[in-house]
């Protein structure tokens, strides 16, 4: 039956779609002539849009709100009754109801026009105006512009594009019309995909901001902020896309991919030749072909995701990944070295600054190398015993010990703890490193896994320097970080501006044995990891994770929130959004340093801007 011939007997009413408002759900349902009802039964808002040809980029806008409301293309007569029913039954519940309808304005024009009830909503269209403004479109060549029109009830019979002002208020509901200019499409109806997504990922913050307001002031509602009224639900096919980047990134392991095969026996080399010969770095064999994943990537279809956040998330990791195959492929060249520069950001003076005046003022002790040191086995024996902790917490935490020959650095691999068969340390270096791997990155990983998007197990994108920074502050707060360590940190620092500065293996192996007076076997560990791959910078992102996250923690930062999986310091905010949305899950794991009886005057130094050279 077309939508045309529907008779009024068969379109379904208001009360059999939604018997009750059930707090905690939402609707979703479609609806007759092609409309289609998102509704989440705790948000007194609605975004509307009256479907048009040729426009699906108007109504992507309106699917980035938490509750929506497409209007099918005839039968208008039956949306406006639905409507009017919808504000009836929300504003009963929430005291009132907030009804934004969304159209695109002339081709031609470059403002919105917001029209609604100024005299009485004059704080909450302020917002929406000076939200609006804000839109990024300068670089793109547009001027945005943005006024308020004051809505009457004689101008929304006029106008068609806008439902009845009077009949919503009625029901206990304000009515806004937000006509948008087209900028993101040209003369025929084509989207700038890129500049579209920019769009609309700051239309729906301005939305959600002025919304917001008006649900603090009129309504019953316990919404804490504009997140919360952001999308709560993730799309099945969100989820497809989320699971299948993961598998793409898991398909490989970069970390051990660059890492050399023969790193003992070119030490031995070096060192018998009174560090005079080096051989080349040997690789393992590629287990993928980058080249096929590429392809597998980019036919994930981010681009028709329509949360903002998510979208960005993914995006932005699709974009790491890519880079991380490329470098796969570019093992042993200098534009490895290129491609690492691009991936770690550089080096900021003030981190090399840090370093620098750690190694001035932090001597290396060398009586250290003649304490007690326990074996790889005594060391795997303490993980155990950290694991046990953790499954202590919940039962469902697994993690196994891996001793390898063809490791030659400790590290946390999808939650699995590796380490080198020849490792040897002291027992305060093994406290330190059981809360700098397990009690931060396998922590994080399986906070991460038990969250909804696996993104946040395997990492989101630039998540190294905070995990990093984060696992360098542990070892501060249980009471282990030693000056060796600090001086160890900061010499990958040093190393780092070295190899940006065009400095060769040899080069760089001096200037911390000689300079910084390194043992030759720290300087030659520090300049072989600067080194694999054809010069990898990812070293020194500890020391920069750590003054980072040092300022953040100055600035009031919370430090038990950046322990729910792996992300960056960058990500805090999207971070907040998706937890205010119910997207994002409390930390199932808590590390034991919590516990620490002086955890609360370290961190509070920490918070003061305590120098790095000061934390031993």
């Amino acid at each position: 039956m077309s939508a045309q011939t529907i008779s009024k007997e068969s379109l379904p009413r208001l009360g059999d779609i939604i018997p009750q408002l059930k707090e905690g759900e939402r609707t979703v349902t479609s609806l007759p002539s092609g409309g289609y009802l998102f509704l989440e039964h705790d948000v007194p808002s609605l975004l509307i849009y009256r479907d048009q040809p040729n426009d699906m980029a108007t109504r992507r806008l309106v699917r980035g709100g938490a509750s929506y409301l497409v209007v099918g293309q005839s039968n208008f007569e039956y949306f406006k009754k639905f409507v009017f029913d919808l504000t009836a039954l929300m504003s009963e519940k929430f005291g009132s109801f907030i009804v934004v309808e969304i159209y695109s304005g002339p081709q031609d024009s470059t403002e919105f026009v917001i029209k609604g009830p100024s005299h009485k909503l004059p704080v909450s269209l302020s917002i929406l105006k000076e939200q609006l403004l804000k839109i990024n479109s300068r670089e793109y060549n547009v001027k945005l512009r943005a006024r308020i029109e004051q809505t009457k009830q004689r101008e929304s019979e006029k106008d068609e594009r806008i439902f009845n002002i009077e009949n919503i208020k009625e029901q206990g509901g304000t009515l806004i019309g937000l006509e948008v200019p087209p900028v993101y499409r040209d003369s025929s109806g084509n989207v700038y995909p890129v500049y579209f997504r920019s769009f609309r990922d700051q239309f729906i913050k301005a939305l959600q901001r002025a919304i917001f307001e008006f649900v603090r002031v009129q309504t019953t509602s316990n919404i804490a902020n504009y997140n919360a009224l952001g999308k709560r639900d993730i799309h099945e096919e969100v989820f497809k896309i989320d699971k299948q980047l993961t598998k793409i990134e898991t398909s490989y392991q970069f970390l051990l991919l660059v890492a050399p095969v023969n790193i003992q026996s070119l030490r031995e080399q070096f060192f018998n030749s009174h560090f005079k010969k080096l051989d080349r770095y040997h690789y393992r064999l590629l287990p993928v072909d980058p080249d096929i994943l590429k392809r597998k990537l980019y036919n994930l279809r981010i681009d028709e995701i329509d949360d903002p956040a998510i979208s960005y998330l993914f995006d932005e990791k699709r974009e790491e990944i890519d880079h991380e195959l490329t470098m796969l492929k570019e093992r042993g060249s200098k534009n490895f070295f290129y491609s690492s520069v691009r991936l770690y950001k550089g080096l900021e003076n003030n981190v090399l600054a840090e370093a620098e005046l750690i190694l001035q003022n932090i001597q290396e002790d060398h009586e250290k190398e003649k304490e007690a040191r326990l074996t790889t086995e005594q060391f795997g024996t303490l993980a155990k015993k950290e694991f046990d902790y953790f499954r202590g917490q919940d039962e469902n935490f697994t993690c196994k010990v891996h001793i390898r020959d063809d490791v030659n650095v400790m590290m946390v691999s999808k939650g699995e703890l590796y380490l080198p068969s020849d490792y040897t340390m002291t027992k305060k270096e093994a406290t330190a490193l059981i809360q700098h791997e397990i009690g931060t990155h396998a922590l994080t990983y399986y906070n991460g896994s038990q969250q909804p998007l696996s993104q946040l197990a395997s990492g989101l994108a630039n998540y190294d320097a905070l995990q990093e920074g984060i696992a360098v502050l542990s070892e501060y707060l249980c009471g282990a970080l030693s000056g060796n360590r600090l001086r160890i940190l900061a010499g990958r620092v040093v190393a780092g501006a070295a190899v940006l500065d065009g400095a060769d293996f040899h080069q760089t192996f001096f200037k911390l044995y000689s300079k910084y007076d390194f043992t030759k076997e720290r300087a030659f560990n520090i300049t072989s990891r600067m080194f694999q791959g054809g010069g990898f910078l990812k070293d020194i992102i500890y020391l920069k994770g750590l003054v980072k996250l040092r300022d953040y923690l100055a600035q009031g930062g919370q430090l038990e929130p950046l322990l729910a999986g792996k992300f960056a310091l960058k990500h805090v905010d999207v971070i907040k959004d998706l937890t205010d949305r119910g997207l994002v899950k409390p930390s199932k794991l808590r590390p034991r340093y919590f516990e620490n009886k002086k955890f609360d005057r370290r961190i509070n130094k920490v918070r003061k801007g305590l120098a790095l050279s000061k934390m031993i």
